[in-house]
């Protein structure tokens, strides 16, 4: 049992770790077309930049509903990182209970 539990752990790790870095990656290349480093013409990270907010924008849409806005500045990948952290923590607790 605690082999099952512990490789299911490590599969939510592994997709926890993927979000965030999805979300890293989406705030890098969002400066980068913000500051014009890299211009929005650019056909290969315009479709880069979309492709990761379609796949974030179903996790990141619940959260723009429940916190409040802070004018320009959204908050909510900040808290999705918080709140998939949050959830390594407790998992890995129940884990090391169980074991």
């Amino acid at each position: 049992m605690s082999n099952l539990l512990f490789t299911l752990i490590q599969i939510v790790d592994l997709l926890t770790t993927a979000l965030i870095t999805l979300v890293i990656i989406q705030f890098v290349i969002g400066l980068l077309f913000a500051f014009n480093v890299i211009n929005q013409s650019n056909e290969f990270m315009a479709s880069v930049y979309r492709s990761i907010n379609a796949l974030l924008e179903p996790i990141l849409a619940p959260i723009r509903r429940l916190i409040p806005s802070a004018g320009a500045i959204d908050f909510s990948p900040l808290v999705l990182i918080i709140l998939l952290q949050v959830l390594m923590i407790v998992l890995t607790g129940v884990a090391r209970s169980v074991v």
